[in-house]
């Protein structure tokens, strides 16, 4: 059975792409590569020991969907492929209303054409704002503080929408909260491109001196030590949840939205020490400014994705340091 995995190269993409070949999916894979690298795919095909299929584009061209969907007999689709950085966006938000957007309704387009209405989309816990209560339930106002999360929040409507007008779709929108480490083996893992714009690496990268030190943005929200508190969760167990709203979408779901999170938020102190103590490394920090569209804090009640799909996360804080930082030294 083939699987579109859309910006499949990217951190999430590539652990999820691992996670459908070992379940026995066959996998094609569409990346522009703008936060990636190519090696990813052979990283996967040797963790797998399986074949996936590569097209380098970008979703917003519509002739290189087309083709795809031309192509191969395509059962379902996971789309990952969007810009993600909060701070960005909130600089250039033309830039993700176009890119996020029209990549989504391209996509939705060819689906349409071949009749292919199984989706599980990558949406973000972004969606809820600045959260009124804690934990977070799916049923939770919405409302975004920045452009990222306001298109995570814009195309969740559009396939709402979608839903309404043709009830054959079967669309599952996962709002996860803060992915980190890595594969086990160590073969693929976070590596964006340039200076980071995620907490991890950018500790990674000051942790083996790459970068000289860590700001930390803002130690006045109120939390128990001023930095801002998420809900962290293992790529792996990131990667498994969509393969099990995968299977409910094949079965034919509906319409349906989950929250994938651990249901515990740790500070950004609290990070950069479990990192420190599990590695034996120093991670220099300082404290400056808060950065524009983030909030205090954000962590999940998983409670539903639990009973409906029978999935919760595994593992925890240490395994997702020590798992990332495997990953780079393993690459260095």
């Amino acid at each position: 059975m083939e699987i579109l995995v859309t910006g499949g190269c990217g951190y999430i993409g590539s652990h999820t792409a691992v996670s459908l070949l070992e379940a026995g999916y066959d996998v094609i894979i569409v990346d522009n590569l703008c936060n990636s690298k190519m090696d990813v795919i052979d990283s996967i095909k040797k963790i797998t020991g399986k074949d996936v299929k590569f097209y380098k584009g970008n979703v917003c061209d519509y002739a290189l969907i087309n083709k795809i969907f031309s192509h191969h007999k395509i059962a379902a689709v996971l789309h990952f492929a969007g810009l993600k950085a909060v701070g960005e966006s909130v600089s250039k938000p033309l830039l993700y209303y176009r890119n996020n957007i029209d990549s989504t309704l391209n996509l939705l387009e060819v689906m349409t054409k071949y009749n292919c209405k199984n989706i599980v989309f990558s949406s973000s816990a972004t969606v809820y704002g600045s959260p009124q209560t804690l934990p977070i339930k799916e049923d939770a106002p919405l409302t975004t503080t920045n452009p990222y999360g306001s298109t995570k929040l814009y195309i969740e409507g559009i396939l709402k929408d979608v839903y309404t007008a043709d009830n054959d779709w079967n669309i599952t929108i996962l709002r996860y909260f803060n992915p980190l480490g890595a594969h086990k083996s160590g073969l693929i893992g976070e590596n964006p491109n340039g200076i980071p714009n995620n907490l991890m690496p950018y500790i990674i990268k000051v942790a083996t001196g790459e970068l000289p030190i860590l700001n930390i943005f803002g130690n006045d929200y109120d939390t128990p030590d001023g930095t801002g508190v998420r809900d962290y969760i293992h790529i792996t167990d990131l990667a498994n949840g969509h393969i099990k709203a995968l299977e409910e979408v094949l079965k034919g779901s509906g319409l349906k939205y989950y929250n994938l999170g651990t249901g515990k938020g740790y500070s950004v102190l609290e990070l950069v020490k479990t990192f420190e103590q599990v590695n034996n490394v120093k991670v220099p920090y300082q404290i400056v400014d808060r950065r524009p569209g983030d909030i205090a804090a954000c962590y999940a009640d998983p409670s539903s994705v639990y009973q409906c799909l029978g999935w919760k996360a595994e593992l925890n804080l240490e395994d997702m340091c020590r798992d990332a930082y495997n990953y780079v030294i393993k690459t260095k």
